[in-house]
């Protein structure tokens, strides 16, 4: 795992690697400060097409300071999406199956401890939400999380995107990548880093430009630049990678029907996520920028009301005011505006 190139604390960190059911080697990065954590393990689980970097973006205080100041023990996990391993197929069906509850095993065997939280985001959270709702990670007692998970709702310009453009850029390459903006190796990658280019003009970001391309209908898609620091939009350069367009198929049929679907049978797993109760009771604290557009806000309302609806008063919703979707996390001011929102869902129990 990279290290930011600044804002970074000394830390006592170690990889426990995991293997999981179908064979995927995977790991977790367990982060400690100085001193003893108090308040348990909580587990970030990251997007896709990105790692568990992404938490720690060159800021004075990431949201992995803050959570360590405040006494956690901080687990991030690698699952299939990450761009640390070879590029893969993967499904948010396989991340949910055999990734999520294997990382959630993972800790509580490492660490003694019966119930763990967690801070999940974008397609962590969607694959995270269906381990949850199929009762497979019945160790986690409150999830935080931002953008999206239940009911994925987009602008109408990525709905456009994934129902008449992600078919034929699917004839030409399995995968789109970011990174192409700083290095195109083939002829499909150097054809749409083009694209980008004649199309996009909101920076001199070439890998910023191409996130945007990629995720979403915003110039950029992902952030506000007036939120992101200079640092920050730099190393972004390096924390973007591989994503199949697989996902980009299974995530059309989910916005078609308006909740989330399975892609693949998997045992475990049922078809539509909607059709029983959750089989969890795990407290959700749901996030969503105003500004978002890769997932409109819409999408954690009407997750929050299907929920609330099940149980009154017990879950929570926050909208996060001039705040798009990563910048959630890695805004320069993430710690004065999110941080604390964040830890006070975590603190609750």
């Amino acid at each position: 795992m990279s290290v930011p190139p600044t804002g970074q604390r000394a830390y006592t960190e170690r990889i426990l690697p995991f293997t999981t059911e179908d064979g995927v080697k995977l790991n977790l990065h367990n982060v400690r400060g100085s001193t003893t954590p108090h308040k348990g393990p909580v587990l970030l689980v990251h997007g896709a097409g990105v790692r568990a970097n992404i938490f720690r973006a060159p800021v004075p205080t990431s949201l992995v300071d803050a959570l360590i100041d405040d006494g956690y023990d901080v687990w991030l996990e690698n699952w299939r999406a990450s761009i640390d391993f070879a590029p893969n197929l993967w499904t948010l069906d396989q991340a949910a199956r055999y990734d999520h509850p294997k990382a959630v095993e993972t800790i509580v065997a490492d660490t003694g401890v019966s119930r763990i939280k967690a801070v999940i985001h974008c397609q962590g959270s969607t694959s995270f939400t269906m381990s949850a709702i199929a009762g497979l990670v019945p160790a986690v007692s409150t999830i935080v999380t931002n953008a999206v998970s239940l009911h994925p709702v987009v602008p109408s310009w990525s709905r456009f995107k994934l129902s008449y453009l992600v078919p034929p850029v699917g004839l030409i390459t399995p995968y789109l990548n970011p990174h192409w903006g700083e290095h195109a190796p083939t002829i499909p990658a150097k054809l749409i880093s083009l694209i980008v280019r004649l199309t996009h003009h909101e920076c001199d970001n070439a890998v910023c430009k191409q996130v945007s391309f990629t995720y979403g209908s915003g110039f950029p898609a992902l952030w506000r630049h007036e939120n992101l620091n200079d640092a920050t939009h730099d190393w972004l350069k390096q924390e973007f990678g591989h994503v199949p367009l697989r996902f980009f198929k299974q995530i059309n049929r989910c916005v078609r029907r308006g909740h989330l679907l399975s892609y693949q049978p998997l045992d475990g797993l049922p078809d539509d996520y909607t059709a029983a109760p959750p089989k969890t009771d795990a407290r959700f604290a749901f996030f969503a920028g105003e500004k978002n557009l890769c997932f409109l806000p819409e999408s954690q309302c009407r997750s929050f009301a299907y929920f609330d609806q099940l149980n009154p008063g017990y879950h929570s919703l926050h909208l996060l005011p001039d705040y798009g979707h990563l910048d959630v996390f890695m805004g320069k001011n993430a710690a004065v505006d999110t941080f604390p929102l964040i830890l006070a869902e975590l603190n609750k129990d």
